[in-house]
């Protein structure tokens, strides 16, 4: 019986794949390798408890033997109608809860980011059957929906729009570039191990006459490289699966972090571990390797997590540049002595309100959060606490500021502080959401922030464009714009002031600057000897 179609253009027929299988009948068959051959490969880059997507499953048995060593949340799909139906029928009673479904992969119905896994064994040689346009939309389709089913790095901006990806490779330095997404399951000890792996692969992919011996460099993106430990894993309902984990830096101290699983590359709160609760984390995890404890275990290093964080340190850059953004305030050196209002949008892990509430302790601070997960973590896990001048409104920011500016006696701050992030990783721009400079809500900002304040922004945005256009934005709002950018990362901070004739030479933010510091240097104060609050200033620019 001969199945092979008559052309390779029959192969994207829904058609010939009707007559395939009625033909086939029951027995499965096998494109480009069986379970055997592949399962060293998918067993290594595939964890039991990830939620697998198959594309194109046909009758082969490879769903079925995963399955039935243990990786169980897996949705197969195909065009056809025929050959779901046997699959429904073969694996009814054994494999209860894997399903299959007649779909179209270049119309899937499943939500964003449903999958972390999509596997495809022969679905795209299927659909790429010559060069001619008609071909490549159907693909770029195909890998579209892909695209938007996974959960992961590629979806973001930088990896999968065409302008992201040339603002890599311009970045990097290179001509070609190949990016590599390395999932958290996956332990390397370093990028030499890493190296070793993909060195052979990379090869194959080398342009026609590059040496064979050529050496390639290989760069990361972000620092997921190297041990963590898990300390608390969730999922929130708004903020999707996050997790608290303590890694050591290079200085050998040990530093906890929480992620947001949806955007995995971005460290989106960090504080410094005391010292012997640094010691204790690495002994337990000497003792754990020696029990061969997988990295993503829970652990509880102590009985109160939060009480371990040295509460004096900033960790982040772009939170130290928006502290020292106070010494635009009025008489800095005055502001230990003066009542300061602050509203802060975004929480995260509290670091940023935490460090204002402890040294400057006139201030009141009203903290603004959407997520009530989050006060749960900065609370049990960061040393955050709330006080008389400490307050968390669980709220959209947006919302919050709105019902603020619409009170006939509305309350205004000297400070407002925006470090919030945006959950669309397709965007250019991934701090702060868009809506939050929009030129009608930064006008209902501008009616809560005293003449003489200042609003400070974290601006994360990629997108050349769109942020040109944020700054013309908040330029017609704010006439007085600074910009700092941080070195070595994308964000940069923004200094927003309500009066042009309030700007400042450089020499003179420097000495206020140093004033605010040498107030906040003085004994028993905590104050970080190795964060000087000017030369986060000195290369501050005026749009």
């Amino acid at each position: 019986m001969n199945l092979l179609p008559k052309s390779a253009k029959d192969f994207g027929s829904v058609d010939y794949w009707e007559k395939f299988f009625q033909q086939r009948g029951k027995k499965a068959f096998e494109w480009y390798g069986s379970y055997l051959e592949l399962c060293g490969v998918l067993h290594k880059y595939i964890k039991p408890r990830e939620k697998v997507l198959v594309i194109g499953c046909g009758n082969s048995e490879l769903s079925e033997q995963l399955y039935d060593v243990g990786y169980q949340d897996i949705v197969n799909i195909d065009i056809s109608e025929v050959v779901i139906k046997q699959m429904k029928e073969r694996n009814a009673s054994r494999r209860p809860q894997m399903s299959f479904l007649k779909m179209d992969m270049t119309q899937m119905e499943f939500p964003d980011a449903s999958f972390q896994v999509v596997l495809d064994k022969g679905t795209l040689d299927a659909v790429l059957t010559d060069e001619e346009e008609k071909t490549l939309q159907q693909v770029d389709r195909m890998l579209a929906e892909v695209g938007r089913v996974l959960q992961g790095r590629e979806t973001e901006w930088l990896f999968g729009m065409e302008e992201g990806r040339k603002q890599l490779a311009a970045t990097a330095g290179f001509r070609r570039l190949i990016t590599v997404a390395l999932h958290r399951g996956q332990q390397y000890e370093g990028m030499d191990s890493i190296q070793a792996e993909l060195s052979a692969r990379v090869m194959e992919l080398a342009p026609a006459g590059m040496p064979s011996q050529q050496q390639v460099p290989f760069l990361s993106v972000g620092g997921d490289i190297g041990v963590r430990t898990v300390q608390h894993q969730n999922c929130s309902p708004l903020s999707g699966s996050y997790v608290v984990e303590d890694v050591q830096g290079d200085d050998k101290h040990y530093f906890r972090r929480l992620i947001f699983l949806s955007n995995r590359n971005v460290v989106q709160s960090e504080a410094r571990l005391l010292k012997d609760a640094s010691h204790r984390a690495q002994k337990k995890r000497k003792k754990d390797r020696k029990k061969q404890r997988p990295a993503n275990t829970p652990e509880d290093l102590s009985a109160a997590p939060g009480q371990s964080i040295d509460k004096s340190y900033l960790c982040c850059e772009h939170h130290k540049a928006m502290i020292a953004g106070l010494a635009l305030l009025r008489n800095p050196e005055l502001l230990l002595e003066t009542p300061l209002a602050m509203l802060v949008v975004g929480l995260g892990g509290g670091s940023l309100p935490l460090f204002v509430h402890d040294h400057f302790p006139k201030s009141c601070i009203d903290a603004v959060e959407i997520d009530p997960s989050m006060l749960d973590v900065a609370t049990q896990w960061f040393g955050f606490s709330q006080s008389e001048r400490m307050k968390v409104h669980i709220a959209d920011g947006l919302d919050y500021i709105t019902s603020l500016a619409g009170r006939e006696a509305r309350p205004r701050y000297s400070v407002i502080m925006f470090d919030v992030d945006s959950k669309d990783p397709t965007l250019g721009m991934s701090c702060p959401p868009p809506a939050f400079v929009d030129q009608p809500f930064l006008q209902k900002v501008k009616s809560i922030l005293t003449p003489e304040g200042v609003f400070i922004l974290n601006l994360v945005c990629r997108d050349l464009g769109l942020k040109d256009s944020v700054l013309t934005g908040l330029k017609a709002v704010f006439p007085l714009l600074y910009v700092r950018r941080i070195e070595g990362e994308v964000n940069e901070i923004l200094f927003c002031q309500l009066h042009p004739e309030q700007k400042l030479a450089t020499s003179e933010l420097l000495e206020m600057a140093q004033a605010l510091e040498q107030t906040l240097r003085k004994p028993a104060r905590g104050w970080d000897d190795t964060y000087i609050l000017s030369d986060m200033l000195k290369t501050v620019k005026i749009v």
